[in-house]
C-alpha cells in the first residue's frame, strides 16, 4: 500500500517537471537563436562597414561593371593637385582612362582595365563611389547624366616623381622615397615600365614579358639581397651587444678575411688597411664586418633582425614582397658572415629598406607608410583624410643616434662621397653592392639614405640591377631626388 502511494505521488508529480523542463528547453533554444540572430547582425554591420570596399575591390567582382556604367570614375590627383589619372569622353560617346604623365607614375598610380594596378586598384571603390551633394546628384539622373565618382589626391611629390624617373633612365630597378616624421610615400618609380594609356592594346604583349617585367613594381614586389646596406643591421646589433661602445674596435684590412673555411673579399678586393668601427662602415669594409659579424650572438642577431621586420608582415596599405632572413642560432658560421654582409641567402624590398632608414632618421621611430591622403567628392568636399599614425619604436633611440653619425660619415669620408656637395642640405646613407649570381664582377647597386643631418625629413632608396657600385651609380639618383625636394 505504501509503494503504491509513493508510485502515485511520482506520478502526479510528473507532468509539473515536464512542464518546467520543457520551458526550459525552449527558453535555451530562443536565447540560443537570438545569439545568433545578434552575430549575424554584428557580422553584416562589420561586412558592410569594413569588408565590403575589399569585396567590390576585387576583380572579379561584377558590380565593378554596374557601378562604371552608372558612374564616371573619380580622378587620381598628386599632392599638389596635378591630375594623375582622370576619366574622359570618346567621340562615340563612350568613356575611356586617361594618364597625363604617361610612363611616369605608371606603377605607383596603375591601370584600371585587366585586373587593375596601384592606386587605381587600392581605391577602386573609392573612385566608383559618389558622395556629391545629393541633389547635384539627383538633377545628373533627372537630366541622364551620369555622376562623377569621388576623387583621390596623394601623397605623391610630381617633381620628385619626375627627377627620379629621369634620373633612372633606361636602367632597372627603383626608387623609392618617403616622409620620416609623417609616412607620407613622396615618390615611387620602377623600371622597365610602361604607358597605363596602351595597355588594353598592349596587355598581352606587357603580360608575356617575362624577361623585363614590366609590369611588376620593383620598389615594393622586387625582392633583392641588401648587400653593404645590410651592414646597417649588422652594425646595430654589434652596438646592442656592446652597449652602444665602438671605441675598442680595430681591424688590419688586407683585402679579404678567413674563418674557418669562409672567406670575405672586399668589393674589388680593395685593401682598406688599418680600420676602426666607423671607418669600416663608411668603407663599407666587408673584411672587417665579416669579423665583425664572427663575434656576434646568434640568437640576439637573429631577434634585431626581427624587430627590423624581417620574415614579418610590414603595415603597409600595398601588396609587398616580405622580408626574408635565415640567420638563428643554429645557423653557421658561414651563414653568419655572408648575413653580416648583406649576401647569402638574405633579401629584401627596396621599400622595406626605406622603412629601416626612415626609423633612423626617425630616432628609431617607425611611421606608417601611406599614399593617399585625402578623398573629395566632385564639388570638391573633404570626405576623409589619412591620420599619420606611429607604427612604432624599431630602435633605440641610442643606437639610431650612433648609426646616424655613421651614415653621415659615408658621405664625408665614405663610399658616397659624391653626395657631400649639396644646397642648403645635408644627405646621409648608405652605399652596397649586392652580388646576385655565381658571376661575382656582377653586382646591384644600392644606395639609402636620408636628409638632412640635424633634422632629417625625406629618406630616399635606390636600387639599380646590376648597375655595380652603389656610391658610383644610385647614389648620384638619390641625390637628383633630394635636390628636387630641397631646391
Amino acid at each position: 500500500m505504501f509503494r503504491k502511494k509513493e508510485k502515485d505521488r511520482k506520478d502526479m508529480v510528473k507532468p509539473g517537471r515536464r512542464h518546467i523542463d520543457s520551458n526550459r528547453e525552449i527558453g535555451f533554444i530562443t536565447y540560443l537563436f537570438i545569439a545568433i540572430f545578434l552575430v549575424m547582425l554584428g557580422y553584416l554591420g562589420y561586412f558592410t562597414q569594413v569588408k565590403s570596399k575589399n569585396v567590390i575591390n576585387n576583380t572579379y567582382n561584377k558590380r565593378q561593371a554596374l557601378l562604371e556604367s552608372r558612374l564616371i570614375r573619380g580622378d587620381i590627383l598628386s599632392r599638389e593637385g596635378n591630375i594623375l589619372a582622370t576619366t574622359k569622353s570618346d567621340n562615340d560617346g563612350g568613356h575611356y582612362r586617361n594618364y597625363p604623365y604617361r610612363n611616369t607614375f605608371a606603377h605607383i598610380v596603375g591601370y584600371s582595365t585587366h585586373g587593375v594596378l596601384g592606386i587605381e586598384s587600392m581605391e577602386n571603390f573609392t573612385l566608383l563611389t559618389c558622395d556629391a551633394n545629393i541633389a547635384s546628384r539627383v538633377s545628373n539622373d533627372l537630366a541622364g547624366y551620369k555622376n562623377h565618382g569621388d576623387n583621390v589626391y596623394t601623397t605623391l611629390n610630381t617633381k620628385m616623381q619626375e627627377a627620379a624617373y629621369d634620373a633612372m633612365d633606361d636602367r632597372r630597378g627603383a626608387v623609392v622615397a618617403m616622409n620620416v616624421k609623417t609616412g607620407e610615400i613622396l615618390c615611387v618609380v620602377s623600371k622597365p615600365d610602361f604607358d597605363p594609356n596602351e595597355v588594353i592594346g598592349r596587355w598581352d604583349r606587357l603580360n608575356a614579358d617575362t624577361e623585363n617585367s614590366p609590369l611588376l613594381n620593383r620598389a615594393f614586389l622586387g625582392s633583392y639581397p641588401p648587400g653593404s646596406t645590410f651592414k646597417i643591421v649588422t652594425a646595430l646589433e654589434y652596438l646592442k651587444e656592446h652597449g652602444g661602445n665602438t671605441s675598442d674596435y680595430g681591424f688590419e684590412c688586407k683585402g679579404s678575411f678567413e674563418y674557418k673555411g669562409s672567406v670575405i673579399n672586399c668589393f674589388n678586393e680593395t685593401s682598406h688597411g688599418w680600420v676602426n668601427f666607423d671607418d669600416s662602415f663608411a668603407q663599407s669594409c666587408n673584411s672587417s664586418f665579416a669579423n665583425i659579424s664572427s663575434t656576434l650572438d646568434k640568437k640576439q642577431f637573429e631577434s634585431t633582425i626581427g624587430e627590423l621586420l624581417f620574415n614579418r608582415e610590414l603595415p603597409l596599405p600595398f601588396k609587398y614582397s616580405m622580408a626574408y632572413s635565415d640567420i638563428g642560432a643554429e645557423s653557421s658560421m658561414d651563414d653568419l658572415l655572408q648575413t653580416g654582409i648583406g649576401q647569402g641567402r638574405t633579401t629584401i624590398s627596396p621599400v622595406h629598406m626605406l622603412m629601416i632608414t626612415s626609423a633612423i632618421a626617425n630616432d628609431g621611430i617607425l611611421m606608417k607608410p601611406y599614399v593617399v591622403s585625402e578623398i573629395q567628392n566632385a564639388d570638391g568636399g573633404t570626405i576623409s583624410r589619412t591620420r599619420v599614425r606611429e607604427y612604432g619604436r624599431i630602435i633605440e633611440e641610442q643606437y639610431t643616434k650612433s648609426l646616424q653619425k655613421m651614415m653621415r660619415q659615408v658621405v664625408v669620408n665614405g663610399t658616397a662621397k659624391r653626395l657631400i656637395d649639396t644646397k642648403g642640405y645635408s644627405i646621409s646613407g648608405k652605399t652596397g653592392s649586392a652580388e646576385y649570381s655565381s658571376n661575382k664582377s656582377l653586382s646591384h647597386a644600392w644606395f639609402t639614405g636620408f636628409a638632412g643631418a640635424d633634422d632629417p625629413e625625406i629618406a630616399v632608396t635606390v636600387i639599380v640591377e646590376g648597375g655595380g657600385s652603389g656610391g658610383a651609380v644610385a647614389a648620384p639618383i638619390a641625390k637628383r631626388v633630394f635636390d628636387a625636394y630641397f631646391n
